[in-house]
């Protein structure tokens, strides 16, 4: 493949945190529940070694966000949350318009600190709210009950707080639309900027795979998403993404990052990252140890591997997550973020573009498109990848 001028994306920073106060059925992240005490300070010691090895990435950049996600980070005290930051400040310069999120759950524990982390510099929450039904937190197996769901949502406004997000889970075992939009009904009342609103599905390695509880119908679902994405729009709220939703100018700086592919310096047990490197015209991922007593004995080197993103991955790797964006992203932008020329996937543009899944003027999907987004990537997968059961496309 030819290549194109591949120039520096901005940057941001995502810090993993992964003790749980206990494992969810549904979870398949990074997470362990923890016995006795947290390894606080060892472990932002480490986050911060962590980040120095990875400072050569950096190439003068600024941060524009930081993502603390886990786990649990809330289970973390604000203490170790104002060190780590600060630390974080030594090494990075932050933008004027940092946007600095920190994933928190509704128990009781964790809301008595929700002031004291906007104190210590975090200016967006993320709850993990799931659902404010008893009977399906139950089913779920949070750790919190409805009345903590209510009362936290509500408290993060009380705590300083003028962003943040919740998320919330539709397709839960034996749901139905009424329980569904009840759930974003609760969700509006506490008047959040930002929803992630998503589907609940079934992971391996997860205790669910395992013991599969019944979901919803795939039609009931389908119906299920239209009367929730109807309802976020009559209360003001975008689909900016493929499960988010904001007021206007309220979207996730740090989620919008990933979608139109910029760089992210990964720190932390099994924390991921992409950094392009535009003197040697190539993009890595990098994956630091997984395991938290490993990487916090390992400190001095957590990183567990890195491979360079081949030219014939770019294309589907870069439509993977522009095309989550409603919006989707200006031609311009495919050339400047993988390095190579947008006429290496002209054809693919042309039949999409024919059989009315993507737009002409700029690389977004149309309606039709969007609701059969995995069949519109499948066009820009390497053929040894390529799904037997993708819809056929005229030739172009």
């Amino acid at each position: 493949m030819k290549r194109a001028q591949l120039l520096l994306p901005p940057l941001s920073l995502y810090i993993h945190i992964p003790w749980c106060l206990k494992k969810c059925p549904y979870c398949d992240f990074n997470s362990h529940a923890f016995q006795g005490e947290l390894p606080e300070q060892a472990y932002v010691d480490s986050l911060l070694a962590d980040l120095k090895h990875d400072l050569p990435w950096v190439q003068s950049r600024e941060l524009t966000s930081i993502f603390i996600g886990g786990g649990t980070p809330s289970l973390f005290s604000p203490k170790s949350i104002e060190k780590l930051l600060a630390g974080i400040s030594e090494q990075l310069h932050f933008s004027g318009t940092l946007e600095i999120t920190m994933e928190a759950n509704p128990g009781t524990f964790e809301m008595e600190k929700f002031r004291d982390f906007r104190h210590a510099g975090i200016n967006r929450l993320s709850l993990g709210i799931q659902s404010f039904n008893k009977k399906y937190l139950l089913a779920l197996g949070r750790v919190h009950d409805d009345t903590e769901a209510l009362t936290a949502a509500a408290n993060v406004r009380a705590a300083g707080f003028d962003n943040f997000n919740l998320d919330l889970m539709f397709g839960l075992p034996q749901q139905g639309i009424d329980e569904a939009l009840a759930d974003l009904r609760a969700a509006l009342a506490v008047e959040p900027e930002h929803l992630s609103w998503y589907q609940l599905t079934i992971e391996p390695n997860t205790m669910f795979y395992s013991k599969p509880p019944a979901l919803p119908e795939d039609d009931l679902l389908s119906d299920m998403q239209e009367a929730g994405v109807e309802l976020l729009s009559r209360q003001g709220f975008s689909r900016y993404e493929v499960s988010a939703y904001s007021k206007p100018n309220k979207q996730s700086l740090h989620n919008l990052n990933y979608w139109r592919f910029g760089d992210y310096l990964g720190i932390g047990a099994g924390a991921h990252g992409k950094i392009t490197l535009p003197a040697e015209q190539r993009i890595v991922r990098t994956r630091k140890i997984r395991q938290p007593a490993s990487y916090l004995e390992h400190a001095d080197n957590t990183l567990a591997g890195s491979e360079t993103i081949s030219p014939a991955e770019l294309p589907i790797e870069f439509m993977m997550n522009a095309l989550r964006l409603s919006a989707g992203t200006e031609e311009s932008l495919y050339e400047q973020r993988t390095g190579l020329p947008i006429s290496d996937i002209a054809g693919s543009l042309q039949r999409l573009r024919h059989a009315g899944l993507l737009k002409k003027e700029n690389l977004a999907t149309t309606d039709k498109g969007y609701n059969f987004l995995n069949n519109v990537l499948a066009e820009f997968m390497p053929d040894e990848h390529m799904p037997e059961n993708r819809i056929p496309l005229a030739p172009g």
